[in-house]
């Protein structure tokens, strides 16, 4: 069954993603109540039954509202936030507490890796954001067909970004990112002037431009041809456009990656599942990138062209091979 990632909703409105594989099914925040949640759930194919634990990312309201530590006490759901959100989680209410008191909260570290299940792991990636203790993630799930790991990416509130953060977000096969405002939308929506200092600053959020230089750097650092799908995340409703976010991407990816398909995430349906690990023209992802190394080697060189149904049996043959 291959990796699948949904966006549920983006944006200051509210945040959360559905990341699935191997049987289990983690929410990536949880901004919107949950009979919202439910719906959205529901818009893309799935339920409450197929979420097993969720993932906070900070503790702002449009990722984290108080109305959902209920649900998760009633179906026993697990919260996973960092030491530092626990002070903010408590003045939702008791229910905080109450989740802590029956085992349901549990931690996560900067940097360290996070076993959610087998085959599942997570590193959580520290962000700059106006906010306690924000948090991006990078996860790697075992693939179970050629020993691959399928990895995805996810940061959803950054303000700046360094060259250590794009490492932490290379190779990757879904990068899901910030492009929230346009930087001339922002400065003449009209705004109190430190709103918009306070977006445009190292702690806000990233612009289209911010974003399509992080991409680029992470690119620089990819293994080539990788990278299949980029997810636009929490575009401003007043200071942006999909089609500009949308343009920012793609004008970049022109020129290092063609092949990237850039999906712009809204706030009120759910984007489209994404799916990692399947295959395509009868090859794994890993497969193919064997086939292009194989092309990559013979290239200086005269072959008869492959007959077809040939790639996969040199595929096949080069996995049998001694070590």
């Amino acid at each position: 069954m291959p990796v699948q990632f949904t966006v549920l909703a983006s944006g200051s409105g509210g945040n959360a993603s559905l990341l699935a594989a191997h049987g289990f099914g983690l929410l990536l925040d949880a901004g919107l109540g949950p009979r919202k949640l439910g719906l959205r759930l529901h818009a893309a194919g799935a339920s409450w039954n197929r979420v097993h634990a969720v993932l906070l990312t900070h503790t702002h309201a449009d990722h984290c509202r108080a109305t959902i530590f209920r649900h998760l006490l009633r179906r026993s759901i697990p919260l996973y936030c960092h030491a530092q959100h626990h002070d903010e989680l408590c003045q939702f209410g008791p229910i905080f507490g109450m989740l802590r008191e029956q085992g349901l909260v549990c931690g996560y570290e900067s940097g360290k890796s996070l076993h959610l299940a087998p085959g599942f792991v997570c590193r959580p990636l520290p962000l700059r954001h106006d906010s306690t203790a924000t948090f991006g993630f990078r996860f790697e799930i075992a693939d179970g067909l050629f020993g691959d790991q399928l990895a995805l990416a996810y940061a959803a509130d950054l303000g700046t970004w360094d060259l250590d953060l794009a490492e932490a977000l290379a190779d990757v096969d879904l990068l899901a990112l910030e492009f929230n405002h346009d930087v001339d939308l922002e400065q003449d929506s009209g705004r109190l002037p430190w709103l918009i200092d306070r977006v445009l600053g190292d702690d806000g959020h990233l612009s289209n431009q911010h974003a399509a230089a992080l991409l680029e750097e992470i690119l620089r650092r990819s293994s080539c041809g990788r990278l299949r799908h980029l997810v636009q995340l929490h575009l401003s409703r007043d200071c942006n456009r999909p089609l500009l976010a949308a343009q920012a991407a793609r004008a970049l990816l022109a020129g290092l990656a063609p092949h990237v398909a850039v999906h712009t995430a809204r706030q009120h349906e759910p984007s489209p599942t994404f799916a990692l690990g399947c295959t395509h023209n009868g090859l794994t992802p890993s497969a193919r990138r064997a086939v292009q190394r194989m092309r990559s080697g013979l290239s200086s060189i005269h072959v008869q062209p492959l007959l077809p149904g040939m790639e996969e049996f040199i595929v096949e043959a080069r996995h049998r091979e001694p070590l």
